[in-house]
């Protein structure tokens, strides 16, 4: 990924959504110096809060752009399920620049609209209120359906981040399921093992130095490589005990025979049996 930030000129832009993505895009772009002309939510509650936050911002009182504050750049920042809603309800000035922030929704979608430019703005992180992002880290993969689109796409994303990439729809959609693997996935066993730990009166925090090494391994190796474990090790008395300490969870159960299968199967050797890390 590139990690260099040319000089780029300000833009204008209207937001289309106001919840977790929108909520914290709209203060980082008025931080690298651009400015967020308009909000648009279907909560118009929502829409006053952001704009409040960004200094000069408007409400939008509807999807008919044309007549509202002029943009270099509409972000559609809305559930993937409402964009074609949205897009399908928008009215947009001729040849506008329209982008989605979402991984898995294809460019594709804009092709219904041959007055607009399209585009992708997606950032990839995991976003929850309340949380702090440091926008430089965070990649950002961009993709449009002209060059000019792509230059301005590309030069807004260097003014937030150090890591911003061209990434193609099918590449997208398949980094974007990656993601959900390494995050959403990942989120929820934590969860289950916070349950787990609560049952026996035992803190989560116990888990944080396993955690860190964990993924930090992940990262500087193939994590298939680094894999460990019971299951790694064919370690059958183990994995019996840990089912039986699942009982009163069933789907739990399930799980853990269903990923236990799926490291044997994956792994491309067999680790001693004398192995003892977890």
């Amino acid at each position: 990924m590139s990690t260099l930030q040319p000089i780029f000129a300000p833009q204008r832009i209207a937001l289309l959504g106001a919840g977790r993505v929108a909520s914290l895009l709209g203060p980082a772009l008025l931080q690298a110096g651009h400015q967020v002309v308009s909000v648009w939510s279907r909560t118009a509650v929502s829409a006053q809060s952001l704009a409040a936050q960004l200094s000069g911002a408007v409400v939008s009182p509807s999807l008919d752009f044309r007549t509202q504050p002029p943009a270099d750049l509409y972000l559609l920042s809305v559930p993937d399920a409402a964009v074609p809603e949205v897009l399908a309800g928008a009215n947009f000035p001729a040849g506008a620049l329209i982008a989605h922030t979402a991984g898995a929704l294809p460019l594709s979608l804009f092709e219904a609209y041959p007055k607009v430019r399209g585009g992708v703005f997606y950032p990839l992180q995991t976003f929850s209120p309340g949380r702090v992002i440091d926008w430089a880290t965070v990649p950002l993969c961009i993709e449009a359906a002209d060059e000019t689109g792509q230059t301005v796409l590309m030069a807004l994303g260097h003014s937030l981040s150090n890591l911003v990439q061209p990434v193609a729809t099918l590449q997208r959609q398949r980094l974007h399921v990656a993601a959900v693997f390494a995050s959403n996935f990942t989120n929820h066993l934590l969860g289950i093992s916070h349950a787990l730990l609560s049952e026996a009166n035992l803190p989560f925090e116990l888990l944080a130095p396993l955690l860190r090494e964990t993924v930090e391994k992940a990262i500087a190796a193939p994590p298939f490589s680094v894999q460990t474990g019971p299951a790694a090790r064919r370690d059958v008395p183990t994995l019996v005990r840990h089912q039986a300490e699942l009982t009163a969870h069933p789907a739990w159960l399930a799980l853990y025979k269903s990923l236990s299968d799926s490291i044997q199967q994956q792994l491309p050797f067999v680790v001693p049996n004398n192995e003892t890390e977890l």
